[in-house]
């Protein structure tokens, strides 16, 4: 076993015509990182789709209650209130719309959140709808 000119020995022969890989570890090592970094961001970037999934549905929902408990006292405010709760909630109202016929009254909504995750670029925001009736006093 003779070293290199630089002093450090990277592929030597035992004699026999084998050659003993001196420094393959490292390879395999770097290799395994990249692997579990890849794994890493990839989970990342699917817990960040799922919170914002999770936002999305709050927000629906909380616009939806609001917009159901304008919709008795004043019907044409009642999409204005849904998208200042939305806008609290970091969400964008999509749509609002009133159904307002004899066997139901509702309001629908449906908002954007931005998933706000940017180590995987170009993940779509998430979106939900929610809808609910307005408040009744008990009978």
């Amino acid at each position: 076993m003779s070293p290199t000119k630089a002093g450090h020995r990277s592929r030597i022969s035992d004699g026999a015509g084998r050659w003993n890989d001196v420094g393959s570890a490292t390879v395999w090592l770097v290799g395994l990182l990249l692997l579990v970094s890849l794994a890493a961001t990839a989970a990342l970037g699917v817990a960040g789709a799922v919170a914002a999934r999770h936002r999305a549905e709050s927000a629906a929902d909380l616009a939806a209650l609001a917009a159901a408990g304008r919709l008795l006292l004043d019907p044409g405010e009642a999409c204005a209130r849904a998208a200042v709760i939305a806008s609290a909630q970091g969400a964008t109202l999509r749509s609002c719309t009133i159904r307002a016929d004899a066997l139901e009254d509702s309001v629908e909504v449906e908002v954007t959140v931005p998933t706000g995750i940017t180590l995987v670029p170009g993940l779509p925001p998430a979106h939900a709808r929610s809808r609910a009736g307005p408040v009744t006093a008990p009978m």
